[in-house]
């Protein structure tokens, strides 16, 4: 254990953060998301068990987000047709706006956020239940 360390974030993926460079990006996918079959080219990380809240909360301790881009944190967009409530999206940007205020939010069309998550760092794998609650994070620069 370390002072000031989530416990959440386990050593594996603490290296992978510190190897993260600016413009890497991370995706956090939630139960349903095909993180095996997306991450072959990339890094991935099994947080089974846990949601996606907490992990985004974890990191966005310790990880900056891009402040150089429109857009370092995006969801993946709800299908045209389905009826399906995301009520997870405004936590996520609580979340976001506790640690990087002003930081927008963007959202990317199902097929196209499997594409931008193949080019990943890399991609963790969660238990999170709700659905469309996959995310992408574009890391910074420490000032």
């Amino acid at each position: 254990m370390l002072k000031g360390i989530p416990s959440i974030l386990t050593p594996e993926l603490l290296k992978i953060l510190m190897e993260m460079g600016h413009g890497d990006t991370l995706c956090i996918g939630d139960g349903n998301f095909p993180a095996a079959s997306i991450a072959k080219n990339c890094k991935l990380v099994r947080l089974d068990g846990h949601g996606v809240p907490e992990i985004l909360d974890a990191i966005l301790q310790l990880m900056p987000l891009d402040p150089y881009v429109e857009k370092p944190v995006n969801l993946m967009e709800v299908v045209p047709g389905d009826p399906v409530e995301t009520p997870i999206w405004d936590e996520y940007k609580r979340i976001v706006e506790k640690h990087e205020p002003g930081t927008k939010v963007g959202n990317i069309e199902r097929f196209q956020f499997y594409e931008e998550a193949k080019k990943a760092y890399a991609i963790i794998a969660t238990g999170e239940t709700a659905l469309y609650a996959n995310i992408i994070l574009q890391k910074g620069v420490v000032k």
